[in-house]
């Protein structure tokens, strides 16, 4: 038994090793599912890295929800999303340049991204409990990266690779959510003026904060419970795009305003 334990242990640092490599190098790497298949043992690589970011003095300002769309989730073989950890230094300002070469495979995807005015620590959590802890919501745009070369990912590759998380652009002017029907709200993201991507929502597991009670829930008795000041990337409100260098992309989503991101040449 302890054998297999420490084999699993050992599988679960090469696949953060493979990865963190990919991350160093900017060469996309073989996909990790040769060494982890389960989501547990993927979350355990997930949490490698965090640790590693953690002890390098990156600072922890939120979560990502991936898989939000329940298309993917039947591809994926699942019933429920992902998620990833948000640093400090993957935080790019509305409209300034987001350098395009720090990312490997970038794709961009427009959300509703949930400001937290108090902690969700313990749980199983309610809308309602949801709802009194966020204080403000913006429209985001997630640049979703993969270390994987060619995208060529399962539910563990993605999960063990900080589900696929790049980067994140956040609007500036907070909306409260009183009032605000987030299950109805159109999305509309444009690529150098062209419309490349519609959505609502309802295409995040329903409604937005539908992802963010599972989040909550998932956290609330982690050391990653969700605490006052954290950043909640809900999920993809449509499809996501492919990045270019020179791309400016905007996000306009009903009653949160727009949003742009601008990649360097």
């Amino acid at each position: 038994m302890h054998d297999e334990w420490s084999h699993a242990v050992d599988s679960r640092t090469h696949a953060a090793d493979r990865l963190a490599e990919a991350a160093r190098t900017g060469k996309p790497c073989a996909p990790i599912r040769d060494l982890v298949s389960t989501a547990a043992d993927a979350y355990a690589v997930q949490e490698i890295g965090t640790r590693r970011a953690l002890e390098a003095g990156r600072r922890l300002v939120g979560r990502k929800i991936g898989v939000t769309n329940r298309l993917l989730q039947k591809q994926f073989g699942i019933d429920q999303p992902d998620f990833g950890m948000l640093f400090a230094d993957m935080s790019y300002s509305d409209g300034l340049p987001v350098p395009v070469g720090t990312f490997l495979q970038p794709r961009a995807e427009a959300e509703v991204a949930l400001v937290l005015g108090g902690d969700l620590r313990g749980g199983p959590f309610t809308v309602a409990d949801v709802l009194r802890a966020v204080e403000f919501a913006l429209p985001a745009i997630e640049i979703a990266d993969s270390r994987i070369a060619d995208w060529d990912i399962t539910l563990a590759d993605t999960v063990a690779d900080n589900a696929s998380a790049g980067a994140f652009v956040l609007g500036g002017t907070p909306v409260s959510l009183l009032g605000l029907d987030l299950r109805a709200a159109g999305m509309t993201m444009t690529r150098n003026g062209q419309e490349v991507s519609t959505g609502s929502g309802e295409a995040c597991l329903g409604h937005p904060l539908n992802a963010a009670v599972w989040l909550a829930s998932r956290l609330g008795r982690t050391d990653y419970a969700l605490r006052a000041g954290d950043v909640v990337l809900t999920g993809a409100l449509g499809p996501v795009v492919p990045v270019e260098a020179g791309d400016v992309f905007e996000a306009r989503i009903d009653g949160l305003g727009t949003v742009r991101a601008a990649f360097s040449g």
